[in-house]
């Protein structure tokens, strides 16, 4: 049987004084939340090791696109703009000076230089078109003097000096006012305009490269060697005939010059026999199918893949199965050059030797040297191929209202008037295709933010408007010469930047390329490392905030 044992009584005095203790130990205990306290600081490794990771991110994200930049040079935009603006709205015009030589006029008080000088500046006016074209005078000036038995005066107003040498013999067969009408025409009609009624030569048409430079390849090509071979001492042509030529077009382009021989080269067109003329004869429709692409190897030069023009010059000799053989033009007359031109390429002439009927009875080929005098003769029409080519004409006559007229002629080729026309036709044509392609050069890298710009390219764009705004300065003072060589180097310089192979380089891409490449790995990973950093960082001020409330429950109860 179990025994029950009671525990003796407690004073009533200590008992009470034992729960009311307990009760006020336990009382901050019930007052604890753990859910919006806490009694300890919270710590920052975490929150440092997790902003140290963003901040890595962040630091590298500068070399990241430091090393995905593009070197961009400065280009003049505004001067480009500027250039283009002045070229389009206003047309480049030349001063021009005209001298006027009256000779075996009578001395009639009416017929005085500064009357005559009026008189011509009239009729300019007249002729001169209202709305001016570029390349053309906007300034005419003329010096007149008249040289007369009682002697010779010279217009006061002119300011230039007459290259005339007085006490020339003989009567004027004109009236003075036929003489100052053809003398105006001349002026504004030939000097001006070149001798074309539409006016300058377009520019396009001009046989001159985008780097300013002519190739003159001379070919002489032998049909059938096994009845002839023919050679020439071109070096002779060369110095003689050719240098005056290209010196005196300097300005306009840069000339070189090459030769070759060539064999086994039959035309692609076909020839008949004339009885009465007792030669083979082609005509102008079988030119198209004369120059035989597949036999002539005439694009030989190391300049045939380049920017520079070369005009092709063919001295073809015939086989003795069609020697002689002629041209017959669509009036049914013989060519007297017996040669055509191909615009833009170049021109052929037919030379028939002179005993062509009787080498060709020998049983081995004959080797000849073409004589000078023939040479002379073939480089003559050459010459007047060259001109057609320029837009010139190839005889000296001009056909006017005023009657016809003879111009002289030079022994370089090229008159001086000439010159000046293909000068200042050149120098519009070079400003404006220099304006064209810097201007597309402009938009297109203006277009293209992470294009790669060269060094290089800055400094050709930047010197090929200061040569346009040279050429323009040099035309208003009527250097023609000087302005033709700017527009020239201007023109040269906006091609070579426009074709720079740093432009056409595969290395620039636009910066949505740039992020497609590289967002596939950065983005993920950097999304990741900035969720974690704001997950962290809200976690560290809620446990502060809890740590905060503790703290302030203690001050209270304190």
């Amino acid at each position: 049987m179990a025994e029950i044992t009671e525990s003796p009584p407690e004073p009533p005095g200590e008992t009470h004084q034992t729960s009311e203790f307990t009760r006020k130990g336990q009382e901050p205990e019930s007052d604890f939340d753990p859910k919006t306290m806490r009694k300890s600081k919270p710590g920052l490794k975490r929150l440092i090791l997790t902003l140290s990771v963003l901040f890595s991110f962040l630091l590298g994200f500068p070399f990241l696109w430091k090393s995905v930049e593009i070197y961009r040079a400065p280009l003049p935009f505004r001067e480009i703009d500027a250039l283009s603006a002045q070229i389009d709205s206003k047309p480049l015009l030349f001063p021009c000076h005209f001298q006027a030589i009256f000779v075996g006029f009578d001395s009639k008080p009416s017929i005085t230089p500064d009357a005559l000088e009026s008189s011509i500046l009239y009729q300019i006016a007249k002729l001169t078109s209202k709305i001016p074209q570029c390349g053309t005078c906007t300034n005419h000036t003329v010096s007149v003097v008249v040289d007369s038995s009682s002697g010779c005066v010279q217009s006061r107003n002119s300011g230039y000096s007459a290259m005339w040498q007085c006490g020339a013999m003989g009567a004027g067969r004109v009236s003075e006012k036929e003489a100052v009408a053809r003398a105006a025409e001349i002026f504004i009609k030939v000097f001006v305009n070149g001798g074309k009624e539409e006016g300058l030569i377009h520019g396009e048409f001009m046989p001159v490269g985008a780097d300013g430079r002519i190739v003159l390849s001379f070919n002489l090509l032998n049909s059938d060697p096994q009845d002839w071979v023919y050679d020439w001492d071109f070096q002779t042509i060369d110095e003689t005939l050719l240098a005056p030529v290209i010196k005196a077009l300097g300005p306009v382009a840069n000339i070189s010059v090459e030769s070759q021989v060539l064999y086994h080269t039959p035309k692609s067109s076909f020839s008949y026999w004339d009885d009465k003329r007792e030669s083979y004869i082609f005509s102008t429709k079988d030119l198209p199918f004369f120059v035989n692409s597949n036999e002539w190897h005439l694009d030989t030069s190391i300049a045939a893949g380049g920017r520079s023009k070369i005009l092709q010059f063919v001295v073809y000799i015939p086989s003795a199965k069609e020697c002689p053989l002629l041209l017959q033009l669509p009036n049914g007359e013989i060519s007297k050059t017996n040669g055509f031109i191909s615009p833009m390429w170049g021109g052929v002439i037919v030379w028939n030797p002179q005993g062509c009927l009787k080498d060709s009875e020998s049983q081995h080929p004959l080797r000849h040297t073409i004589s000078p005098q023939d040479l002379q003769k073939i480089f003559e029409v050459i010459t007047g191929q060259f001109r057609q080519l320029f837009g010139l004409k190839s005889d000296n006559l001009y056909y006017g209202a005023s009657g016809t007229s003879s111009l002289l002629a030079s022994e370089r080729g090229f008159t001086e008037w000439e010159l000046d026309v293909l000068s200042r036709q050149h120098t519009c044509f070079n400003l404006h295709s220099c304006t064209t392609t810097l201007g597309s050069l402009s938009k297109l890298v203006q277009s293209l933010p992470r294009m790669i710009i060269m060094d290089e390219i800055g400094k050709q764009v930047m010197y090929s408007v200061e040569a346009a705004n040279l050429a323009q300065s040099n035309a208003s003072l009527g250097l023609y010469d000087a302005s033709a060589v700017s527009s020239r180097q201007a023109r040269s310089l906006a091609e070579d930047a426009f074709f720079h192979p740093s432009i056409m380089s595969v290395s620039y891409y636009s910066f949505e390329h740039c992020f497609a490449v590289y967002s596939p790995f950065f983005l993920p990973v950097s999304m990741h490392v900035l969720l974690a950093a704001l997950r962290e960082w809200r976690r560290y001020k809620q446990e502060n905030r809890k740590y905060l409330v503790w703290k302030t429950k203690l001050k209270k109860d304190s």
